[in-house]
């Protein structure tokens, strides 16, 4: 599967809340076989190139097999206001980690693939990766969250990584 590369129009388009129908739904199978052939631990469709409101969570993140969870119009609920620093990457970025502060737990709302209306806690690297995807679903790349020169650097370094 290819991933869209930033800076792609998808990656700073907004996805607006849909209903959990069979598009939505087959966007979702989508990006979550792009997730398992990738190993990812997250991905927002805007990753595939798709403006629709579907994230994908590997919910055993710190320890395999993954356990993929698709998640339908997510949106943050609750964080917590400790943050701690945590490196983050992107497929849309190859070749660039950042360090970036972010709340230590979250709760967050989604739909399941019936449409039904769940929330769940989510804690540590899995709530980073909640909070990064639901972003990206938004149209903020992570690299809006660094300071110019840091996410200058990054973009040199993944620049660099693609031409070697």
């Amino acid at each position: 599967m290819a991933f869209v590369l930033y800076p792609h129009a998808a990656l700073a388009t907004p996805a607006p809340p849909a209903p959990v129908d069979a598009a939505l739904r087959a966007v979702g199978e989508r990006l979550l076989a792009a997730a398992e052939t990738a190993a990812a631990y997250g991905l927002a469709a805007a990753h595939i190139g798709e403006p629709a409101p579907v994230i994908v969570l590997n919910l055993t993140a710190d320890h395999p097999p993954a356990s993929y969870l698709l998640l339908f119009n997510p949106s943050i609920v609750a964080v917590a206001t400790e943050t701690a620093p945590g490196k983050e990457a992107s497929v849309s970025l190859p070749g660039a980690e950042v360090e970036i502060d972010r709340p230590v737990w979250a709760e967050i709302g989604y739909e399941d693939e019936t449409g039904a209306a769940r929330t769940m806690r989510l804690e540590g690297f899995v709530a980073r990766c909640a909070l990064h995807e639901i972003e990206q679903m938004n149209g903020r790349f992570f690299l809006a969250n660094l300071s110019r020169l840091k996410r200058d650097m990054a973009l040199k370094k993944s620049q660099k990584r693609r031409q070697g």
